[in-house]
């Protein structure tokens, strides 16, 4: 699905999927090539290549270690959910749409553009073959019902071989009901002779850079070619990140174990780094072979170790096989996959139920994921979606003035004291608008201001700035604040900022009481502390 030979997605899963697991953080993670990278990929391969897909896997392997040796494992957690719903949504309908030629048996020019491939498919689609449509007419309908009778043996396993034998049927009715396979769509060259189909060969080495570009010669390594290639390799290493991590999530939920982000990042940058080497391309997290790895009883990596063992030894042995399977069928279990991928039920509960806010995140993600691509989606996802925290921060973020009669006070402050309740997080976003609301009446009998800190659980520099500002501000109208109850976080900013106790302007109290005591003391006009 993603342009190039077969083979390259075996070896992806043969070499990356063995050092992953060797090397990982998580004990049941299962590396290979998946669908959800297909949308990414497909652009990649038709402008540069193979040799630049390659390239491209190896800058995003460097990518996921420099992240993981960082410590940014635990921020790949926060991305919003709406924004992982949205482009993965917006995957699906790019790989189910990039399988419509196959499926339909169609002759349609490929564009790199996603509304250029629609106009491409309608103007196609007098091309329609009726064999290529029966063929994957009936591996989709085995795959959607063979789970109604058994889950032992997996529904793509069936369906795909109904699939070859019905094509193979088809083929001895007539030659004009041929279908496209693996063998008439792809070819290798061994001692320049060339073979249809997969090669029945283990991984060999190679230098990515000298793999074949889009006019089939070699690359030329440069720094043109690796600026070109950039953001197709911050998008495949967010894309793997971001996948790797929420597979082995679901393997934690499965298990009870927990894995480590860090060292799993680490890895899958060592499995993208070291199988272009090896004619791989880009791997991550499989979340389906991962559910199937615990479900079959794994206890450690090396049951991942044994998966790529045994395709290496399948790929040496049954690979003329695999040069029988019809394109059709391969698409119709694509069309699954990507069905899959969205859970529309889940999407639309979405969107009918969650904030308004985060329903236009996820359709800013879902329709620029669609209409451009991943990185422009997970880019604008999340500015929207920080914007949006700063926005509900600033909401809860505020200060209310409290009357002498405050409700943990004994004893009632006397004249002179005004008491400010500030809650909720001081930061660029809200810090402004919490504090605007404390204004003194510029009254001589107004001498102190107690400012209750302890519902600020955190501050930033905006929030010290604004905080500082307003101190000034009293201070220069001859008022004395104390700042009552103050957190570890808070205090901490304080005390980096070179924030002092200064005589008769200004004090801090972590605990509320003493802060209180010290408030009684003072009286209008004086100065006894």
């Amino acid at each position: 699905a993603s342009g190039v030979p077969p083979q390259h997605g075996l070896y992806t899963a043969i070499v990356a999927g063995a050092l992953t697991a060797v090397l990982g953080g998580s004990r049941f993670q299962v590396t290979g090539p998946t669908a959800a990278f297909v949308a990414v990929l497909v652009p990649v391969t038709s402008t540069f290549g193979l040799g630049g897909l390659l390239l491209a896997t190896v800058m995003a392997g460097v990518l996921l270690v420099i992240l993981g040796v960082s410590g940014m494992g635990r921020l790949v957690e926060f991305v919003p959910f709406p924004v992982t719903t949205g482009f993965t949504a917006g995957i699906a309908v790019v790989i189910a749409t990039l399988q419509l030629p196959d499926f339909l048996g169609l002759t349609v020019t490929q564009s790199p553009e996603y509304l250029s491939k629609l106009r491409a498919l309608a103007a196609a689609l007098p091309t329609m073959r009726p064999a290529e449509l029966a063929v994957g007419g009936i591996t989709l309908a085995v795959l959607i019902a063979w789970p109604r009778w058994s889950r032992r043996i997996p529904a793509p396993l069936v369906a795909i071989v109904v699939g070859g034998v019905f094509a193979y049927v088809l083929a001895l009715a007539g030659s004009d009901l041929d279908v496209a396979t693996i063998n008439s769509r792809f070819t290798y060259e061994v001692n320049g002779v060339t073979h249809a189909g997969v090669p029945r060969m283990p991984p060999q080495p190679v230098l990515p850079w000298r793999m074949p570009g889009p006019g089939g010669q070699p690359l030329v390594l440069s720094f043109a070619l690796i600026r070109a290639l950039t953001p197709a390799a911050f998008a495949i290493a967010i894309l793997g990140a971001i996948e790797s991590l929420l597979s082995a999530v679901v393997a934690d939920g499965m298990t009870g174990h927990k894995h480590d982000s860090d060292a799993e990042l680490v890895a899958q940058g060592i499995g993208n780094i070291v199988a272009p080497f090896l004619g791989g391309f880009a791997a991550t997290g499989a979340l389906a072979r991962t559910a199937a790895n615990v479900r079959a009883g794994a206890r450690s990596p090396l049951a991942a170790v044994f998966h790529s063992i045994f395709l290496l030894v399948a790929v040496v042995l049954i690979a003329p096989l695999l040069g029988y399977l019809p394109m059709a069928s391969l698409a119709a279990l694509l069309l699954v996959v990507a069905w899959n991928m969205v859970e529309w039920r889940h999407f639309g509960y979405t969107v009918r139920r969650a904030p308004r806010s985060d329903v236009a995140v996820l359709l800013a993600c879902f329709g620029l994921t669609v209409v451009f691509d991943m990185v422009v989606a997970v880019t604008a996802g999340i500015v929207m979606s920080s914007l949006l925290f700063m926005r509900r921060m600033a909401e809860v973020s505020g200060a209310r003035l409290i009357g002498p009669e405050h409700p943990e006070l004994e004893v009632p402050l006397p004249r002179g004291v005004l008491f400010y309740e500030i809650a909720g997080p001081l930061f660029f976003g809200a810090a402004q608008k919490a504090l605007a609301i404390i204004t003194v009446v510029e009254r001589r009998e107004v001498g102190t201001v107690v400012l209750d800190l302890r519902s600020v659980p955190a501050l930033d520099a905006t929030g010290l700035v604004a905080l500082e500002s307003l101190v000034k501000r009293l201070n220069g109208r001859g008022i004395k604040v104390i700042l009552a109850g103050v957190p570890p976080q808070p205090m901490r900013v304080f005390a980096r900022a070179g924030w002092r106790n200064r005589r008769g302007s200004l004090r801090i109290f972590r605990s509320f009481d003493r802060a209180i005591e010290l408030a009684r003391h003072y009286a209008p006009g004086t100065d006894r502390r």
